[in-house]
C-alpha cells in the first residue's frame, strides 16, 4: 500500500491543473492517468480556442505540455487505472487501481464524461478526420464544408447552430419525428436557411474515401425501411454523455444523471473529496473551463489539508510506502 497526501483521478486537462496547482504547493500529487491520458483533448486533433496558442495546437501535444509543467514540480503520473474506491470513513481514503492501493488524505475527481457513441462501422476510424463529439471544438476545420449532425437533443441542435457560422450547409439527422430540444431552439433551427432535416432515420456506417476520411453516412429511414448513402463531409453526433462515476457508487451525491454534485467550492459531499471537469461538468465541456475548474478543486483541496493538517501524517510519512 502507498501512502500520499492527494490522489488525482483522471488526467484530462481538469486533472492535469489540478497535477500542477497541488504540486506546486509540494504536496507530491499521484495522478491515477486511466485509460487514455489526457482524456478527450488528447484525441482532439487540433484545439484553436486555448488561451495563449493563437495559431492552435495539437491536442496530444497541449495535453503533454501540461504533463510535463506538472512534473517539473513534483507530479507523479501513474499509468493505472482506478478499479474501488473507499470514501465511507473518512480521510485517508483508500483508492485501488489494478496495479496498486493507495491512502491519500485528500482526493481530487477529474474523470471525466465520455461521449456516447453511435457505435457503426468506420466511427472510430473517422475521428479525428470528420467525425467529431464537440462543435466548438472542430467546427472551424469544416469551413465550406457539407455536414451532418446526428441527434435530436438540445445540445444537438445547439451545436448544429453554432456550426452553421462555417459550413454552407448542416442536416440533422434524428431517430424520431420530432426534435426533443426546447421550443424556442427548434424555432431558431427551423428558420435558420442553412439547416435541414432527415427523420425517423439511423446511420448505420460512416464510410471513409481511400485515405480514411469521411466522405458519406448510410442511412436507413425506420419507418419505411428505404436505405440510401447521404454525401457528407463532417459528422458530428451529440447522442449525449455518460459521466464515468460508477465507479463511486452511491458513496458521492449524484444527479440523476451521474454528474457528482459539488458546491462553489468544488467539495463533493464527503469531506475532502473535490471533483472538476466534466465528472459534474454537463454543460459546457471545454479545455479551458475544465482547466478554471480543476484550479478551483486543487486550491480547494490545498486549503482543506492546511485546515486539518494536526490531523494528518507529517508529509515525509505520507509519501512513504508500506504495508
Amino acid at each position: 500500500m502507498k501512502k500520499t497526501r492527494v490522489i488525482i483521478i483522471g488526467s484530462g486537462p481538469a486533472g492535469m491543473a489540478a497535477a500542477l496547482y497541488t504540486a506546486r504547493a509540494q504536496l507530491k500529487p499521484i495522478v491515477i492517468v486511466g485509460n487514455q491520458l489526457g482524456g478527450q483533448a488528447a484525441i482532439t486533433h487540433e484545439i484553436e480556442n486555448y488561451p495563449g496558442f493563437p495559431g492552435g495546437i495539437g491536442g496530444p501535444e497541449l495535453i503533454e505540455r501540461m504533463k510535463e509543467h506538472a512534473e517539473s514540480f513534483g507530479a507523479e503520473f501513474v499509468f493505472d487505472s482506478v478499479t474501488s474506491v473507499d470514501f465511507t470513513r473518512g480521510t485517508p481514503f483508500t483508492v485501488k487501481t489494478m496495479y496498486e492501493e493507495y491512502l491519500a488524505d485528500a482526493v481530487i475527481v477529474t474523470i471525466g464524461a465520455d461521449p456516447r457513441k453511435l457505435k457503426v462501422p468506420g466511427e472510430n476510424e473517422g475521428i479525428g478526420k470528420g467525425v467529431s463529439y464537440c462543435g466548438t471544438c472542430d467546427g472551424f476545420f469544416f469551413r465550406g464544408k457539407e455536414i451532418v449532425v446526428v441527434g435530436g437533443g438540445d445540445s444537438a441542435i445547439e451545436e448544429a447552430l453554432f456550426l452553421t457560422r462555417f459550413a454552407t450547409s448542416v442536416t440533422v439527422i434524428h431517430r424520431r419525428d420530432t426534435l426533443r430540444a426546447g421550443v424556442q431552439l427548434q424555432k431558431r433551427a427551423f428558420e435558420n436557411p442553412k439547416m435541414a432535416f432527415i427523420w425517423d432515420t439511423v446511420v448505420d456506417e460512416i464510410t471513409l474515401d481511400e485515405n480514411g476520411v469521411v466522405n458519406g453516412v448510410k442511412l436507413t429511414n425506420l419507418k419505411t425501411n428505404e436505405q440510401w448513402h447521404h454525401p457528407t463531409q463532417g459528422v458530428f453526433i451529440f447522442i449525449g454523455h455518460d459521466p464515468n462515476s460508477k465507479i463511486f457508487g452511491e458513496q458521492l451525491a449524484m444527479n440523476d444523471k451521474g454528474y457528482v454534485i459539488i458546491d462553489e467550492r468544488h467539495r463533493t459531499s464527503v469531506e475532502g473529496v473535490f471533483a472538476a471537469g466534466e465528472i459534474h461538468d454537463e454543460i459546457w465541456r471545454q479545455v479551458a473551463t475544465s482547466v478554471g475548474q480543476g484550479t478551483s478543486a486543487a486550491m480547494s483541496a490545498i486549503h482543506w489539508l492546511d485546515e486539518h493538517s494536526d490531523k494528518l501524517q507529517p508529509l515525509e510519512e505520507a509519501q512513504a510506502s508500506g504495508d
